[in-house]
């Protein structure tokens, strides 16, 4: 979904994958098989349709 959106992953660390777009960044944590909560995703969704 932020891939789509124009962000790219700049590095990993951990369990987190930080995410950038202009001057707005996104940390999402992964776990492998894990599905995020609801909230994280909620997060996600408005840091993407900040930048659109």
């Amino acid at each position: 979904m932020l891939l789509k959106a124009g962000f790219e992953m700049i590095r990993s660390k951990g369990s987190h994958r930080i995410y950038m777009k202009e001057d707005r960044r996104v940390i999402v944590p992964f776990h492998s098989g894990k599905i995020l909560h609801p909230k994280v995703v909620k997060q996600v969704l408005k840091a993407v349709e900040a930048i659109e």
